[in-house]
């Protein structure tokens, strides 16, 4: 039977693969683009956005939103070099509000670009051998990838697969190429060919989203993503990978069976067929996927709808060949890799805590200072932090003083609880935004790391994995954590309790609706309980889970 189509599979269909009349605005006046421009944006890499701590003030003035635009710039496994981060660094002073903010997809974005700036900013970008295309939109996301550049060659090689696919998943339509960079509109269109021979005119029903797993090491959450790529190794080499699929976050509050879910492992196969593979994968999403309504269009809800096996059976229909059982998969660490570390070829590298993945103030200073000097490459991890590499030891000290002159902590000086703490950007950026995340999380954490350390709980192995995001979509990945705070309404959250610090379980409600200054007294009979009550070795999230949330509640009633 044929989907009735959502308004936005209209407007990609008619978009001409994704031209629409972008070009035309981009050279009126106005400040913004029109609603269906506004959707096609995405697939370019760009929101378009309003501050929303003064629209209220502006319509009391008879004025309208002050509108201007977030450009994500999709960076294949975080890695970047020297220059790049200079000319990221730079520009968000010419064209930005002076700051890079980090993704949990290892990107960059800018905030505050004005419509004016949009062009200089992508033309930039690209002579720098950079991008925002497919950084957003229905189409395969930034290829997210474990950053540690310990050196091996099978991290090499993994990572040379990370990028193979960035390549060979990209839109292939030459609209972000005319729009922007002022490139020639391409022949097929006109003469009907193929212009996305992986896509087509309709793109895929919704974000798909891609990471790359270390063995036993889950800092890229694989099982959060709609396909987790998990290395298989023999001794030292690479011998093959194991896909988890059917994983995602994002969930609504008011529409009825939205959730969150966690991958299921689907086959493990030889590294010479993942380009193929991934492929069938997305062609199966593209095919079957639900256009009718955007909030079931993502691939878990496919495959929890086909469940595993028959999902599996389509993917073998499209390759003509079939897929293996998958291998069974091991958790020792979900690190972030802070802190100094030998990289095995005589250099070191520097995992520095970044809150929030906001790049701002004197610590972009500093940053700046210690790549020009000390860092030839950079790369940036799935917790919004930063991985300086290939350090030569004898400048250790000088960049650790440079980095202090700077207010730059090292992360053994700060607290777990804070330094494995994430949250989404929300106000007054994010028209999604229920309530605060990025701009309250600081001080709520640190209210955390004292209650923490009031019970003696605040090592390491012990405290908490906590993350906030300003609405349900999931976007700091609370719901894989040990305490997930859900934006519900102004100055409320949901508390969500249970996830596993491996990223292998997902954690559930534990209360709705509580406000932020009731936080810390709602947590602390948890917390008093635990440090009564756990196992040795155990962690947080593992005792929610373990004594359940009648227990817990108890708690709170005592």
């Amino acid at each position: 039977m044929t989907q009735v189509l959502s308004k936005v599979e209209h407007v990609k269909l008619e978009s001409q693969y994704l031209r629409g009349t972008l070009k035309t605005e981009l050279e009126n006046s106005q400040d913004h683009f029109i609603d269906t421009s506004e959707l096609l944006l995405k697939f370019h890499g760009i929101y378009q956005q309003s501050d929303r701590d003064i629209r209220k003030a502006r319509k009391a003035q008879g004025l309208g939103a002050l509108h201007s635009f977030m450009i994500r710039v999709a960076i294949a496994g975080g890695v970047l070099s020297r220059q790049q981060y200079l000319e990221l660094d730079q520009l968000s002073d010419k064209l930005a509000n002076s700051t890079l903010r980090i993704t949990t997809r290892q990107a960059i974005q800018y905030h505050g670009v004005l419509k004016g700036g949009l062009k200089p900013l992508l033309k930039t970008l690209e002579a720098h051998r950079m991008t925002s295309l497919s950084a957003c939109g229905d189409v395969v996301r930034n290829i997210v990838a474990c950053p540690a550049p310990f050196a091996s060659m099978a991290r090499d090689e993994i990572m040379k697969h990370a990028f193979s696919l960035s390549d060979n998943l990209k839109p292939r339509a030459r609209a972000y190429f005319e729009v922007w960079l002022d490139g020639e509109k391409a022949a097929t269109l006109e003469e009907g060919g193929i212009e996305e021979p992986l896509y087509g005119a309709s793109y895929l029903p919704r974000k798909f989203k891609i990471a790359f797993a270390f063995p036993n090491d889950n800092c890229v959450d694989a099982y959060t993503q709609d396909i987790g790529i998990v290395p298989v190794m023999t001794g030292d080499r690479l011998t093959g990978f194991t896909l988890i699929v059917g994983g995602g976050l994002g969930q609504s509050h008011t529409v009825k069976d939205t959730h969150p879910r966690l991958g299921d492992p689907m086959t493990t196969i030889a590294p010479e067929q993942l380009l193929e593979t991934v492929k069938a994968i997305v062609t199966v999403q593209r095919d079957h996927g639900r256009r009718d309504d955007r909030k079931y269009s993502r691939m878990k809800y496919l495959v929890e709808a086909m469940g595993i096996a028959a999902f599996k059976q389509k993917v073998e229909e499209v390759l003509g060949s079939s897929l293996p059982e998958p291998l069974p998969l091991e958790w020792l660490s979900g690190d972030d890799h802070l802190g100094w570390f030998e990289q095995g070829d005589g250099k070191l590298f520097l995992g520095l805590f970044i809150e929030n993945g906001r790049i701002k103030d004197e610590a972009r200073v500093g940053l700046r200072k210690a790549v020009e000097q000390f860092v030839p490459e950079v790369r940036l991890t799935p917790q919004q932090n930063i991985l300086l590499c290939h350090i030569e030891p004898k400048d250790k000290v000088a960049l650790e003083n440079l980095l202090a002159a700077h207010g730059i902590a090292l992360p053994d000086t700060i607290a777990p609880v804070v330094r494995h703490a994430m949250a989404c950007p929300a106000f007054p950026t994010c028209g999604l935004a229920i309530t605060e995340a990025e701009r309250a999380l600081p001080e709520l954490i640190r209210e955390v790391q004292a209650l923490l350390e009031q019970h003696n709980l605040e090592a390491d192995t012990v405290a908490p994995h906590i993350r906030m995001t300003g609405c349900p979509n999931g976007c700091a990945r609370p719901y894989s954590a040990e305490v997930g705070l859900v934006g519900r309404g102004v100055n409320s959250y949901a508390i969500y309790l249970g996830g596993s610090h491996l990223g292998t379980r997902l954690a559930e409600v534990f209360l709705d609706n509580v406000k932020r200054e009731e936080m810390i007294a709602t947590l602390e009979p948890l917390v008093r309980n635990f440090k009564a009550t756990r196992f040795e070795h155990e962690r947080f999230g593992d005792y929610c889970h373990r004594v359940g949330f009648e227990h817990l509640k108890s708690l709170l009633a005592a």
